[in-house]
């Protein structure tokens, strides 16, 4: 049995959140703040924290610095009912065994307690981060935005893979702004949009006079980016001759100049590409040895279409950028329809011509109707032309309606099917009116049309 401790200021989460503990067979202790929490730990004979984010005072993150701060510091949950990009990615880079967004299944908390138990890691403190790097809370995104915490503050060189415009180089200046290099630069060079002559030059640099055209010297993309992080864009269209000098460089950290003598560098190398790199390998186009040296850690990111949660927010965050006006249900229906073969690069376009072109303040379906959508889906939702709260309200509804009456009034079966607490579905039974005689005994309405 293990002692662990849960501090958040919400009393009846708290409390909800002990008696699942409790069930687990372990013992609890409760703190109201991030003060209350920090004292217990200081305390001793804590072995594992569950630790709210947004508190008054002291909060999550200033919590988990000092836990993390103390010698055998037991490992800590972040739980948190507004997960960003920015606090994800600092949770874990600050030591975090992991990130949970409220409301939190039984099933995975039981997991999470079970590998916090298991592995009581310490990791040292860190600086604080810099600005949010993207948009996206869905659940592939934030396994990204978790890896990129895990990953900032070490040097082992990172592969990212995903179609093009998924947003890549978004994730290389992710794993830089949060990690400890954030102070010297990043650069970025595509691969595939420089003619192969003059590659060698632009990632070697050159010494007046070593060609041609060479009338001052160029230091060169990795010594540009040295004590920082040098982001290969598209290294799987790069020539092969130029492979085997990346190889060298990568293997023994020294540049030569074209025309110079060679020169040592510290950078972290952080590569992507839109190619199956394993593919062209067989191929013959990709040198093996380079793949293995870039794969070290591979980082996949998946396209829009397959993280259907992130496109409004996305699209709202670009209309914001471009001052534009904002999106109605309707709008955002024909948004999450659309199946983005461009990707995120395709929807910033996409809002930043609806900005330029709609003078009404509200973006509607017909100011969209420019996006394609597969056939026969248009009319799979019948969505209200609401604000987005409302619309996502009756969305909510339909679907705890639909597993009461799958359940045949069982609450507690209802709540398993949603994933979700029994206490914040009963808050729901009472919000929508539905926690009536007829909802206990599972006489339901019979409503399969969606709001």
């Amino acid at each position: 049995m293990a002692h662990v401790l849960i501090v958040d200021d919400d009393t009846a989460f708290r409390e909800a959140l002990a008696e699942a503990v409790s069930d687990f067979g372990h013992s609890v202790e409760e703190a109201a703040s991030g003060t209350a929490g920090d004292a217990a730990v200081a305390r001793g004979g804590v072995d594992a924290v569950l630790l709210d984010l947004r508190m008054p005072g002291l909060d999550g993150l200033a919590v988990l610095r000092r836990i993390r701060a103390r010698p055998d510091a037991p490992p800590v949950a972040i739980l948190t009912a507004h997960a960003t990009a920015a606090n994800t990615i600092e949770a874990m880079r600050l030591g975090a065994a992991d990130h949970l967004t409220k409301p939190i299944d039984h099933a995975e908390l039981r997991r999470v307690l079970d590998a916090m138990l298991a592995s009581r890691a310490v990791s040292a403190p860190a600086p604080d981060p810099g600005t949010e790097g993207f948009i996206g809370s869905s659940a592939a995104m934030r396994a990204v935005q978790k890896t990129i915490g895990r990953l900032a503050d070490g040097d082992a060189t990172v592969l990212v893979t995903g179609e093009t415009g998924s947003g890549k180089e978004v994730v290389a200046r992710a794993l830089h702004d949060h990690g400890r290099r954030a102070g010297a630069a990043f650069v970025a060079v595509n691969c595939a949009a420089i003619p192969p002559d003059l590659l060698e030059s632009e990632l070697f640099g050159h010494l007046r006079g070593a060609f041609t055209g060479a009338a001052a010297d160029r230091a060169g993309a990795f010594r540009d980016a040295h004590g920082g992080t040098l982001f290969l864009d598209e290294i799987g269209d790069m020539d092969v001759a130029m492979q085997a000098k990346i190889l060298r460089v990568l293997q023994e950290r020294v540049v030569t100049p074209v025309g110079g003598r060679p020169v040592a560098v510290d950078v972290r190398i952080v590569a992507a590409t839109h190619r199956v790199l394993a593919d062209r390998v067989r191929q013959g186009t990709f040198r093996e040895d380079l793949f293995y040296r870039l794969n070290v850690v591979p980082l996949h990111l998946p396209p829009l279409r397959e993280r259907i949660a992130d496109i409004v927010p996305l699209a709202e965050h670009f209309l914001r950028q471009a001052g534009g006006p904002c999106l109605t249900a309707a709008g955002a229906a024909v948004l999450v329809r659309h199946p983005w073969p461009g990707n995120v690069r395709e929807l910033r376009n996409a809002m930043q011509r609806v900005s330029a072109l709609v003078r009404s303040p509200r973006v509607g379906a017909d100011d969209l109707g420019f996006l394609e959508s597969p056939p026969g889906d248009a009319a799979a939702v019948d969505w209200p032309d609401e604000d987005l709260p409302a619309a996502v309200a009756r969305l909510e509804e339909f679907l705890i309606r639909r597993a009461l009456r799958r359940s045949g009034g069982n609450r507690a079966e209802a709540a398993r099917t949603l994933k979700i607490r029994r206490q914040f579905l009963y808050a729901k039974l009472e919000r929508y009116g539905l926690a009536t005689s007829a909802e206990r005994t599972g006489d339901v309405p019979e409503d399969d049309t969606a709001p």
